[in-house]
């Protein structure tokens, strides 16, 4: 790969490009311009309006960017019409389509008269249908994680490549960091980014704060630093979630390349830089590139090793394996690196989607735009809290329940957009991960039920034939779970993670509690963000202890 200028790479022969954005910032009050500086934290009292500006800071230091009252309450409204002013009622805050109410009140209906007039044989065409969504899920999951094992499908971009290029070629780049409570979390986050290797003058850190978080603000501002960060105050408001501050300040940014690192986050120096030349290589389709996540503190305790496991299998093997069979695959929550034309044409985040990450891939893809996988690494803190790994968990599938509704209100046009794979995809990856959570929980139920009672209706829902499906499914489906896991570690080089993966079960147990959460909280509060606490695995000074990579290899990250 050669050095030549990033800007003029990959410009040829290009595919036609959807509709142009409509996210434009908000009309500027008389006699402001676009170019006016931010302001420097002070002790003293911050002035009340500055002129709205793209610009980014470059005074090495945390600067606060005030923007005025009637331009924050502008950008904010903004920020939560950006998806239904780009592609309208693909937005999460419409709960139900017309044709999905009527569809699943119908269904609800029937499966009522169905337990009333005949209820044994409702309940065994429910367990048939459940046990052949089951395994209609793992034979997907089980093609996906083949497809990465055949050959290499994440982009790898050397190091000599990635610092091939000279500083004024490379494009600018936003780094947007939302955080909100974390302020045991900001020395960490600050030495992380100054790590990044890439020009300080085309770099654009915007650390994103809600109003009212008095704490993490402060924490802010005794940070001592080289690189120019730019604090945005996200006005209050619902819902009051992660994409919403994303929006805002994409709103007040204006680089060519987007990136999302969350507050926690230890990614690898030349990840930026390795984004840039693989973005330059690529034709203007690509519009994201996911890097891998894996966790600095994954022999913290149990929990953390099958957390470990999981974000092991599903970045290296599941994510690269969907790229490689066409599928749109979920991004993660950080680590995202996006062309901005692209961010822009889709609508950007989804502020009432509590899994916006999952959302954006599936909509880039659907506006013709493909997601593929980025060999560099970004090391997050594992959950070491069982209360706050369900409540982040029940989130995420909270978020991917809503996202397949969303993406299935006209099933005859997601098809048309994405193939029959890609509404396969929705329907069994992303629609089925929280409902066979749920439903594992509800099957294990009427196991132990039976074990201590030997109760007849249970009996009279497994005829012989749904009895063989359900327990060789079951044979099967948890026999396979394990292999996947044991072939993730060996290719991981983390063996010393198997004894972890032969308890998995117990980690199933609790992916189940927090399905039911999701369950109930799409119904009664479907855009409500938890708050997952980060910080429990840094020392009183705020900064990680070590960095765990490859089985045996570990490194002071401060």
């Amino acid at each position: 790969m050669s050095a030549e200028p990033l800007t003029s790479r990959a410009d040829e022969a290009l595919p036609p490009l959807p509709p142009p954005s409509l996210i434009t910032l908000p009309p500027l009050p008389a006699g402001f311009s676009r170019g006016a500086p931010v302001t420097d934290l002070t002790d003293g009292e911050l002035a009340e309006t500055v002129a709205p500006t793209r610009r980014r800071a470059t005074s090495p230091g945390v600067s606060l960017r005030v923007i005025s009252p009637r331009d924050a309450s502008t950008s904010i409204a903004a920020c939560l019409e950006l998806v239904d002013d780009a592609l309208p009622g693909m937005s999460a805050r419409h709960r139900l389509s017309k044709g999905q109410r009527i569809g699943l009140g119908a269904l609800a209906v029937l499966v009522v008269l169905g337990l009333v007039v005949a209820p044994a044989g409702t309940a065994v065409v429910s367990v048939t249908a459940a046990t052949l969504t089951y395994l209609l899920t793992l034979a997907f999951r089980v093609a996906a994680f083949g497809t990465s094992l055949r050959r290499d499908l994440a982009i790898s971009i050397t190091d000599a490549e990635a610092l091939g290029v000279p500083d004024h070629e490379l494009p600018t780049y936003t780094v947007l960091v939302p955080a909100f409570a974390e302020p045991r979390v900001m020395p960490s986050l600050v030495h992380s980014l100054e790590q990044l290797d890439y020009p300080r003058d085309r770099l654009d850190i915007k650390l994103l704060l809600e109003e009212g978080d008095r704490e993490t603000l402060a924490a802010a501002r005794a940070l001592q630093t080289e690189l120019a960060i730019e604090v945005l105050i996200v006005p209050s408001g619902l819902p009051q979630t992660k994409p919403r501050a994303l929006n805002y300040g994409l709103l007040w940014s204006e680089s060519d390349l987007v990136t999302v690192f969350d507050a926690e986050d230890r990614p690898e120096p030349l990840q930026l830089r390795r984004a840039a030349v693989a973005f330059a290589d690529l034709d203007r389709t690509v519009a994201c590139l996911q890097a891998r996540l894996e966790f600095y503190d994954a022999d913290r305790n149990l929990l953390t090793k099958w957390f470990t496991i999981e974000y092991l299998t599903w970045f290296r093997c599941f994510l690269p394996g969907l790229v490689g069979m066409g599928a749109p695959p979920p991004l993660g929550g950080t680590s995202n690196h996006f062309r901005r034309e692209a961010l822009e044409a889709s609508g950007a985040w989804d502020p009432f989607n509590v899994t916006e990450d999952v959302d954006l891939g599936l909509r880039l893809n659907r506006i013709g735009y493909r997601v593929e996988a980025l060999d560099s690494v970004t090391y997050e803190e594992a959950n070491s809290d069982v209360v706050n790994w369900v409540k982040q968990r029940s989130r995420w599938q909270k978020g991917y329940l809503q996202t397949a509704l969303v993406h299935l209100r006209n099933p005859r046009h997601a098809r048309r957009q994405l193939g029959w794979r890609g509404l396969i995809h929705i329907v069994l990856f992303v629609g089925g991960t929280p409902v066979l959570a749920v439903t594992n929980l509800m099957f294990w139920a009427l196991t132990c039920f039976w074990l201590a009672t030997k109760a007849e209706f249970i009996h009279s829902i497994f005829p012989a034939p749904v009895y063989y499906l359900s327990v060789g499914s079951w044979i099967v489906g948890n026999l396979t779970i394990f292999y996947l896991g044991v072939v993730t570690l060996l290719v991981s080089e983390r063996p010393k993670l198997l004894w972890a993966a032969l308890l998995a079960p117990f980690y199933w147990v609790l992916m189940s509690i927090a399905g039911l959460r999701a369950l109930i909280q799409l119904v009664t509060d479907p855009s409500h963000w938890e708050k997952t606490v980060h910080g429990l695995g840094v020392d009183e000074n705020g900064r990680a202890s070590v960095v765990v990579g490859r089985e045996g290899q570990r490194s002071l990250t401060q």
